[in-house]
């Protein structure tokens, strides 16, 4: 069983981690109007790669990056580029906070793969408090109002991919280092990008009409500003630093004790839409922000009594 303080440390690994990623929210939203998504997935990359590769030398030397089952991290990043592109085509359509409320099927998602691919034990309040959080993600999404918008999907299945890839984390981080796994999913990610920018980079494929996440997707690439540009790179360095810290804390600490920190978003989310764009949620997304978060903390709450009660058990024994 993980020490205490390494579960400490995965906490503030992963709170930190999604402090700096909420920055690269604020700057794609921002470009996301007049730049297509590839092309910025495109510079991020490049951008970060040598801060990656300097940190995952550090970490483990040069050799570590291709140590014994490499591949299976650069699988991993394939799945981390599912879930963050859907997040960033989610996020023209949405404000910043519904997105990431949506995308909070995360957290509940990270406990369900837990106990099938790790085999962690949930109780029956923990499972509870899952299907609450999912309740209150339909109070967010509401079927029944209207038909469910594309960029709802998007972010409920970025939340979905995300929870996968940082179990993949997790059962890769005894062999590789959390440099080592950003820098294999950077390259991914560049690779991808790159892929998709010689699909879309011409702009064939955009129109005025198509829905705003597609649009970001479809539109040809532009020649940025120089302030413009320099933001798209300064996602290179919130990237590396954001996934090296992510990557971390699920390497170093349960997957159950870390998944209801990932809450945190919410309030930059809610912070920095209300800042730069004036969003707040309505009542109904209110009403499945809170219970999603409720069942967080309901699942917390009963990992530490779960795991008090399992340290005590040898000495009653």
């Amino acid at each position: 069983m993980p020490s205490r303080n390494s579960a400490l440390l995965g906490v503030f690994c992963l709170v930190a981690g999604i402090a700096v990623f909420s920055l690269q929210d604020v700057i794609l939203k921002r470009l996301s109007g007049d730049y297509p998504l590839h092309q910025a997935m495109v510079l991020r990359s490049l951008a970060a790669a040598p801060l990656l590769f300097a940190l995952a030398v550090a970490a483990g030397g040069a050799r570590s990056l291709f140590a014994p089952g490499w591949t299976q991290m650069v699988m991993r990043g394939f799945v981390s580029f599912a879930a963050y592109t859907c997040y960033y085509l989610a996020l023209p359509a949405m404000p910043i906070a519904t997105t990431i409320a949506l995308y909070f099927s995360a957290p509940l998602m990270i406990v369900v793969f837990a106990v099938f691919m790790l085999g962690d034990r949930v109780s029956l309040p923990r499972w509870l408090a899952i299907g609450f959080g999912f309740l209150g993600m339909l109070f967010i999404l509401r079927p029944d109002a209207a038909p469910v918008d594309l960029a709802a999907i998007l972010a409920v299945l970025a939340g979905v991919a995300y929870a996968f890839s940082m179990i993949l984390a997790r059962m890769q981080g005894a062999k590789h280092s959390a440099a080592a796994l950003a820098f294999h999913g950077n390259l991914v990610f560049l690779t991808l990008a790159l892929l998709l920018s010689l699909i879309f980079g011409r702009g064939t494929w955009n129109s005025a009409d198509l829905h705003p996440s597609i649009g970001f997707l479809a539109r040809g690439w532009v020649m940025p500003s120089w302030v413009d540009m320099g933001l798209m790179a300064s996602c290179g360095v919130i990237a590396a630093l954001g996934l090296t810290l992510l990557n971390q804390a699920y390497r170093i600490a349960p997957a159950p004790v870390l998944a209801p920190f990932e809450y945190t978003a919410l309030l930059w989310g809610l912070v920095w839409g209300w800042t730069f764009w004036g969003d707040w949620p309505d009542g109904s997304t209110w009403i499945g922000i809170v219970i999603i978060v409720g069942s967080g903390l309901v699942v917390l709450w009963r990992e530490a009594q779960e795991r008090r009660v399992e340290s005590r058990s040898p000495a009653l024994a």
